[in-house]
């Protein structure tokens, strides 16, 4: 099972999306919300409470 990229939340196998960037790096995410806090706000997950940073 994978973990989420931004919140570190395991994923279940046939759930969430997967992202690739131009340069071949692998982005796993759970749901929308950490999509959107990724990539189109840019914020950090260690910033929030509801992410969990220190298990990646």
């Amino acid at each position: 099972m994978a973990k989420c990229s931004f919140c570190s939340i395991e994923i279940e196998k046939g759930t969430g999306k997967i992202i690739v960037d131009k340069a071949g790096k692998i982005f796993n995410l759970c749901s929308k919300k950490c999509e959107k806090n990724m990539f189109k706000l840019g914020r950090k997950a260690a910033k929030f409470k509801w992410t969990n940073p220190n298990k990646k």
